[in-house]
């Protein structure tokens, strides 16, 4: 079993994300964390809540941070066109969700239950990399105590999609991801060089709600403005950002992959873009040196991860 905290803003893709790790029968959900991204943080808070619930996940949710790892970066604002005016594609949501936040912040929710757990808890983090850097600065022997850290961000040979440059969840807190980028443990990033290429198509969501399944049927629900959204740039379908790199957890052989250490841009016009030096390559003395190597995905069988989420989300089955 792979035990997983999800550090999440959810978020429709987010949605089908959480749904993926909680139903795959290889995989311990032991946390889900939050973040603001997709949405301000008391509703992505509220709908890790109200997801958790609704789906019967028993894993604990703790509330993270609201602001950037620098709070003077300061400035956000919120994809409603994407994910709707509440984050999970404006479905109705109650006010008030019985289940009740784990009473630690996120970071330290991740400190305590790493150390729980040594060696044994990948971290998934699928929005800004806020609460990973905060638990890193208040605990930074943790980077050493990690499985994995597998992050849906980034784009390194394709443009951004906030910025020529820059993806959505690097580009909200630059800061934070240059930290969990060049920290001492294994990360891997599942950026838009993949993500952009795997598409469901609506045809194959209707295909999984046929099972009869509520809570698949509640996911499509929530993903009808996200498919709406993709219209004018996949066609008919969605991208599934989150669930590939929840993907990636069990099934890396559908990736291709290249290693080196990793920096992201904090400012200017290149704001939030990631770069990797390769490993073998050469280059005179500079801020790129003696940091980790780390891997990105650079290829996808998107086929074959899009089964494997149909596997795990109405059978409840490894594909």
């Amino acid at each position: 079993m792979n035990k997983v905290i999800f550090d999440t803003d959810p978020g429709i893709d987010d949605a089908m994300a959480l749904l993926f790790l909680a139903r795959h029968p290889q995989i311990d959900l032991i946390g889900v964390t939050t973040v603001f991204g997709n949405a301000p943080i008391e509703l992505t808070t509220r709908n890790a809540l109200y997801l958790t619930e609704a789906w019967d996940i028993p894993a604990p949710v703790a509330r993270g941070a609201g602001e950037t790892f620098d709070p003077a970066r300061g400035g956000s604002y919120w994809p409603t066109a994407i994910h709707g005016h509440n984050g999970i594609g404006d479905v109705a949501v109650p006010q008030a969700v019985a289940r009740q936040a784990d009473p630690r912040p996120a970071y330290q929710f991740i400190i305590d239950t790493v150390r729980a757990n040594p060696n044994e808890v990948t971290l998934i983090a699928v929005g800004r990399m806020t609460n990973l850097a905060l638990a890193l600065k208040a605990d930074p022997d943790i980077a050493g105590l990690v499985k994995q850290v597998i992050i849906m961000g980034g784009a390194f040979d394709v443009n951004g999609n906030v910025s020529p440059a820059a993806e959505a969840n690097i580009h909200g807190d630059p800061e934070a991801a240059d930290v969990v980028m060049t920290a001492a443990w294994p990360v891997v990033v599942i950026g838009l060089d993949v993500t952009m290429k795997t598409v469901m198509t609506s045809a194959f969501l209707a295909n999984m709600v046929e099972s009869g399944r509520s809570d698949v049927k509640l996911l499509s629900d929530i993903s009808q403005l996200y498919i709406e959204f993709y219209k004018q740039r996949v066609g008919d379908g969605m991208v599934v950002h989150d669930s590939c790199a929840a993907v990636y957890l069990v099934r890396p052989d559908l990736f291709e992959t290249r290693t080196g250490a990793i920096r992201v841009v904090c400012g200017g016009i290149a704001d939030g873009q990631t770069i990797q030096k390769p490993d073998g390559r050469g280059f005179p003395p500079s801020a790129w040196d003696n940091l980790p190597s780390q891997t990105v995905a650079t290829g996808i069988k998107p086929d074959s991860v899009l089964e494997v989420i149909r596997a795990a989300l109405v059978e409840g089955i490894a594909g």
